[in-house]
């Protein structure tokens, strides 16, 4: 009965052992990707309003900046047409002209 007994339990920590070495393997085949990140329009910022300051104006170029790298991100990702995330950002940017 003994002997039965601690069969069974190396059956038991060799099959959950192999069950959590296949993991890692079923992740890199579905091709695993990090959840997509929204990019979100901030309408607190005007890219079209005038600045009174230099930071005001910084700030502003740093904004538009920022929408240009999330726009390219998101055409990366889905060259084939325009969402709403890329149609708002988009329009954000046809506001904005740099100085």
């Amino acid at each position: 009965m003994k002997i039965f007994a601690s069969t069974v339990s190396v059956v038991s920590m060799v099959t959950i052992v192999a069950t959590l070495a296949t993991i890692p393997v079923a992740a890199q085949e579905r091709g695993f990707m990090p959840p997509m990140q929204l990019h979100a329009v901030n309408p607190s910022m005007s890219l079209s309003a005038p600045t009174n300051s230099p930071i005001q104006e910084q700030m502003r170029q740093d904004y538009a900046t920022g929408l240009m790298g999330s726009q390219r991100e998101l055409m990366q990702q889905n060259p084939s047409g325009l969402g709403r995330q890329e149609q708002a950002i988009g329009r954000e940017l046809n506001n904005y002209t740099p100085r």
